[in-house]
């Protein structure tokens, strides 16, 4: 017995299981307080998302040289029928006291206006009001437009007064990331609480994952935290949040799996030690399978020019390989410490049928297989219509206008702005150029469409020259987030890289926005295949087969089309939401194919287990019937996980959580129990080919046929 259970007693032996139990203690000990500075450690600024080589992210740092990074918050006050003469005198008064204020980075002496819109009789006004970004500008940008806004007051009367500009923006996206953390922690949870105990039945069980997760969670946080601390990795709001949710749901899915195995033996053997063993000892390489290719298929993200994307691959990587090892070390030794009461009421005794044999996983094998051409081609077509609802993506990118699930005062007064102010004002173009060509290079901009010609200059507090280069801004007519404003960027950049000798670069928000839209269009075009091969090799190796890991990879990409051919539609028509990030496409397909293909591996990996003894045939029945309640379980405790998501007021985040859960529901109960069970059952033997298995399967095939099973592919 010792062989059959390899070094699984090393985990969860009489003496071992405490050391396990002591060693996490001690890494909670040491961790947990590093977990809690995380937060700290997010780098939110504008040039931890821009890939490196970008022609903004160069301005960005050339501009440093002029002036400390600045981003303005601009008040906007407006009253429909004109400001009154007591409207000017109370805009006065606050010009006065902003130009007073400091802290948090703001630059109250450099307070820029009002400047009043055209009409002979203004409707609206606007002071711009700097402030300084560093290191700690994204912790301090919220207190700064506080600030602002404790300093101007609310509107009333018929004037309205808001806040907006970048600097307004960025306030509102600090808020919504504000608590990210907690957020998603006690929504990840509560979910995990509820489908624990929907699936246990037993209120004592669930304690022992969630303990398990937790300790994952918090090693994996003090980890990524002292990386980026040391290393340079690039942590921000969105890969923190990510790695939240991926520890849940993947801790919480290899929990289940090992349970239901253990559940299994515990029946079989009056060991509980020997039971954990030998429950290890088989499903332990399925769920390492698993977790090696979401870690793997994680790290490609590390090919990226996104230096936002790049960073997500280590951090999320990191929380799933610390999930596996606490779900592989101190989960199956907590279990052998707590005994067999942790399953009451329903606890597993020794000599206790094994109902997966008699229930509905085991009946829908069985009626599968009576057609399963036709049962997969069925599916295989409704999952392609579904698809079509792909020409509904708009993943171009999402303006700050409909980035927010709600609408934050910033997005109001932007609206209110731009109909009396050029739009793209307060988030100007940004150009560096040779001193020599300064002039050319000016025309060149004043003169393109799209910007507004009398805007061209040296912004306030800005040197002239440094170092032979000069720097000046422009205002854009159309709204900064725009597809118009994008496009005049490209003019410009045209305009100016024709001036020879200027050596001229184009930045700013707008600018940024493009760079990022062109790098995630690389990225889409590169991460996609490379994560395909990487799973296809992962399943090669595990099946040693070609012909299975080919078939899966193909469920997957269909199950992929299907979830965003669904989930489009909704986003447009249930939803309302105006459009996808670029990097939508990108986020889903590497969730839905490294976290979706575990429960491939986990069905498959059982069917060649059974196939070795009674058939391919037989063995994918019996494989259905042995892990189809508990991979449907894991599948609704992931999807529940990412859903979580939706709780941050994001519509990137919530459009990310929306489809992935859609895809792992679909491949849960539709791609994995009925796609590939039907499909293995048509090609029978032949899907383990060209292992022996496929040649030697025939004989134990004829000789032991499970029930109902047609020993004919049609």
């Amino acid at each position: 017995m010792t062989g059959e259970r390899g070094v699984a007693h090393l985990v969860c032996g009489r003496q071992a299981k405490w050391l396990v139990l002591v060693l996490w203690l001690v890494m909670l000990f040491l961790t947990a307080p590093l977990a809690q500075k995380l937060t700290d450690a997010q780098d939110n600024d504008a040039a931890s998302w821009l890939p490196g080589s970008a022609e903004s992210t160069q301005v960005l740092k050339i501009s440093e040289d002029f002036r400390p990074e600045q981003i303005p918050a601009i008040v906007v006050y407006a009253r429909d029928g004109g400001l009154t003469a007591a409207d000017r005198e109370r805009i006065a008064g606050d010009v006065a006291r902003l130009e007073r204020l400091s802290g948090h980075g703001i630059r109250g002496d450099e307070t820029r206006g009002p400047v009043y819109d055209r009409r002979t009789d203004p409707r609206a006004a606007q002071i711009l009001v700097p402030i300084t970004m560093d290191e700690r500008g994204w912790e301090r940008i919220g207190p700064a437009v506080a600030s602002v806004r404790d300093g101007v007051g609310e509107g009333g009367d018929g004037l309205a007064v808001h806040i907006t500009g970048p600097g307004g923006t960025s306030a509102d996206f600090a808020e919504a990331f504000e608590g990210i953390d907690s957020t998603l922690l006690l929504s990840a949870m509560t979910v995990v609480v509820v489908m624990l105990l929907i699936t246990y039945r037993s209120p004592t069980l669930l304690l022992v994952p969630l303990l398990a997760v937790i300790c994952a969670l918090f090693t994996a946080q003090a980890l990524v935290y002292l990386l980026a601390e040391h290393a340079g990795l690039t942590v921000n709001g969105q890969s923190a949040g990510i790695l939240t949710v991926l520890v849940f749901g993947a801790g919480t899915d290899y929990a289940l799996l090992l349970v239901a195995r253990y559940r299994e033996e515990l029946r079989r053997h009056a060991d509980r030690h020997e039971a954990m063993a030998l429950a290890l000892h088989r499903a332990g390489p399925a769920v390492l399978a698993s977790g090696a290719t979401v870690v793997l298929s994680l790290l490609v993200l590390l090919t990226a020019e996104m230096n936002s994307t790049r960073g997500l691959g280590p951090v999320a990587a990191i929380g799933v390989a610390v999930a596996l090892l606490a779900m592989l070390t101190l989960f199956p030794a907590l279990l052998v410490v707590c005994g067999r009461w942790i399953f009451w009421p329903v606890i597993p005794h020794h000599g206790a049928p094994d109902p997966t044999e008699r229930g509905a996983w085991a009946r829908t094998g069985r009626r599968i297989a009576r057609r399963p051409r036709m049962v997969w081609g069925v599916t295989a077509a409704v999952l392609a219509i579904c698809s079509l609802g792909l020409i509904q993506l708009r993943a171009e990118g999402i303006g700050n206008a409909d980035a927010f699930t709600g609408k934050p005062d910033s997005i109001t007064g932007q609206e209110v702005s731009a109909r009396y102010f050029p739009a793209g004002s307060g988030d100007p173009l940004v150009v560096v150029a040779n001193q020599a060509q300064a002039e050319r290079v000016g025309r060149a901009v004043a003169g393109t469409q799209g910007v507004v010609p009398e805007s061209l200059g040296l912004p306030p507090g800005t040197r002239a020259s440094f170092e032979g280069t000069v720097l000046f801004e422009a205002t854009m007519t159309a709204p900064a987030d725009s597809e118009a404003a994008k496009q005049t960027v490209e003019r410009v950049r045209d305009a100016v890289h024709a001036v020879p000798d200027a050596d001229a670069r184009v930045g700013g928000g707008t600018a940024a926005l493009l760079d990022m839209d062109e790098a995630t269009t690389h990225d889409n075009v590169l991460i996609i295949p490379l994560v395909l091969v990487v799973v296809l090799l992962i399943l090669c190796v595990l099946l040693r087969a070609l012909t299975a890991p080919l078939l899966l990879i193909a469920t997957v990409i269909l199950s992929f089309a299907a979830a965003l051919g669904l989930s489009a539609p909704a986003f447009r028509y249930v939803f309302g939401y105006a459009g996808e990030s670029t990097d939508f496409p990108l986020f889903v397909f590497v969730f839905l194919v490294a976290l979706g293909i575990d429960y491939n591996i986990f069905l498959t990996t059982r069917i060649r287990e059974e196939a070795a003894r009674q058939g391919t045939r037989p063995g994918v029945v019996t494989g259905l019937a042995a892990t189809g309640a508990v991979i449907t379980s894991a599948g609704l405790v992931l999807a529940g996980t990412f859903a979580a998501l939706g709780t941050l007021p994001m519509v990137a985040f919530a459009e990310i959580g929306f489809a992935v859960a859609l895809g792992v529901l679909l491949d849960t109960f539709i791609v994995r129990s009925v796609l590939v069970t039907s499909l293995f059952l048509d090609v029978g033997p032949r899907v383990w080919w060209p292992h022996r298995l496929a040649r030697e399967d025939g004989a134990a095939e004829v000789t032991a046929p499970g029930p109902g099973v047609s020993r004919s592919g049609g």
